[in-house]
Parts: C-alpha cells; structure tokens; sequence
C-alpha cells in the first residue's frame, strides 16, 4: 500500500441531483516529526493548525495508528487515539494534528448532498459528538478500500456506487457509535427474540421469560431490542400479528372475531382498537377497501 493516495472529484448536477455524492478521499501515512497537513491540497481543504478551516462538506476521518488531537468550535480541544473516526461538519470551524512523538495513519472521505444533511438534521450523528471510537474493524476498512477501488477504476455509475458504500459506512459507524462493542450480542439477542416471536405469532408469550432466556435483565433486554429496531419488544411483536392480521383479512375469508382468536388476542375488540391505532383504518374497511383496489 502506498503511504499517500488522494482523491478530488469534479462532481456533476447530474451526481449532486443523486442526493449524496463523494467530493474527495484519500489516506495518509503520517511519520513522526513530520510536518502536518501537507501544503499540496487543494485550496478549500489546505488549513493550517494556526488557522484551521471552515468545510462546506462532511468528512469522515479515521485513525489507524498513532494519536493526536482534534478541536473545533463545537467541541473545544479532543484526544484522538488508534481505532477512532472523527467527523467534520460543514461550517463548523476546526482543526486537528497528530502528535509529533507517534505520527497516525489516516483515511477520509469528503461527502455532500441534501441525504448527508439529513444525518445532521435527524440527529443521527452531531457536531458535539463527533468522535467514535474502536472503529479499527475489518469492516470500516473494508469500506475504504472498497472506494478507494471504485474511485481507482472509474467504472460507469462510479459516483453512485460509492454513494452507496459510504451509506454503508455511515451506518456501519452509527451501530458502533449506538452499541459499541455490544454489537455482535445484540445482534443475537435480537435475532433469538424476533425467532420466538415469529414462532409463536399465534399465542402469546412471555417477555420477561425470552429476557430471562436470553440470561439478561428484561430492563437490559428491551433497551438493547429497542436499540436496533426502533420500537420495544411488545411493540414488535403486535406489529407482527397486525402484518399477519393483513395477510389473513386480504387472503381469507375468516371473520374479524376468528382473525383475533387465531393470532392470540385476548378479544376482538382489543384487536380491532390495535389494527386501527397502527393502521389507520377499522379491519373491515382496510379488507373492503383493498378488496375494491383489486
């Protein structure tokens, strides 16, 4: 691998009108001692520690060796080690620098576009928030190297197929920044609940007893669910019996009352309030008017 590969894109209306597109990516080996940032960038990305600079794009910057120091206007002065991603925020003042004494190894890439704004405005990721660390994964790197590829051999849709893959790598970095090393046990966890549930989608079942199961606290359990789906587990597992509740009303002709009865329900009022608090519409007027739709 070569110490130094850069990137600066000339970006079309025809990338831009796509909602998220790469503006530059690169890596760099940093020694020790050596002076820091280059002076060959481009004007809009050239800064000096002195001055730093003001970016009117994301960039995503991650460390794989050595430490150094990150500041900005929305965080004040940070550490920065091995294993962490920083972001960079459009028109947010900063600067940042390895240390002398170890030098780092960095890769970033530079985005835009109204879908990267996006991450902003709904919170999924912020200005004073913007270290993630134990982010030296294969996965993270695999990202990178996979731009890097596509941004090297230019094929047709290029732009777009990288637009991609740094989604990827946005959402890669959000479950590490939500779950941390948690990951892979949540992702069990998670997965052996939504199986007890899909098997049992015609009774009830027990909540506390699959926490139990699991060997974790119920409180534990449905926080960590709630993490990685959006919703608690009750929630959950209702919307299932009303996705199961649609099949059976649009594909049978079962009565409301012997739909509620076959999916567990404790009666068909109950159900009947449910379907329409998570739909919109009463059972019978969503099985009458996707019946005239056909």
């Amino acid at each position: 691998m070569n110490n130094t590969y850069r990137k600066y894109l000339i970006t079309s209306d025809k990338d831009k009108n796509w909602g998220f597109y790469i503006n530059n990516l690169g890596r760099n080996v940093i020694k020790k001692d050596a002076e820091y940032p280059a002076l060959d960038h481009p004007d809009q990305y050239l800064f000096t520690w002195k001055n730093g600079r003001i970016l009117n794009e994301f960039h995503i910057v991650l460390i794989t060796k050595g430490e150094g120091v990150l500041e900005s206007k929305a965080t004040g002065k940070l550490k920065v080690t091995d294993g962490d991603v920083f972001l960079l925020f459009p028109g947010i003042w900063h600067r940042y620098k390895p240390n002398k004494k170890t030098g780092w190894t960095e890769r970033w890439v530079g985005f835009s576009g109204e879908i990267a704004n996006q991450f902003l405005n709904n919170g999924f990721f912020n200005a004073q928030s913007p270290i993630i660390s134990k982010c030296n994964k294969p996965s993270i790197l695999h990202y990178f190297n996979t731009l890097f590829k596509l941004f090297d051999e230019t094929p047709y849709g290029y732009q777009h197929l990288a637009s991609g893959v740094c989604l990827q790598l946005m959402a890669e970095l959000h479950n590490i920044k939500s779950a941390g090393n948690n990951i892979d046990h949540i992702n069990s966890m998670v997965s052996s609940a939504k199986s007890v549930m899909y098997k049992n989608i015609n009774t009830t079942i027990n909540l506390k007893e699959i926490a139990s199961d699991l060997k974790v606290s119920y409180s534990k359990f449905r926080i960590d669910f709630k993490k990685q789906t959006g919703v608690s587990p009750l929630q959950y597992y209702l919307l299932l019996k009303i996705e199961k509740s649609k099949e059976l009303l649009l594909n049978t002709d079962k009565s409301q009352k012997e739909i509620a009865f076959e999916l567990g329900f404790e009666s068909d009022v109950y159900f009947n309030r449910l379907f329409k608090r998570k739909t919109g519409l009463a059972p019978g007027i969503f099985r009458n008017s996707k019946a005239s739709i056909n």
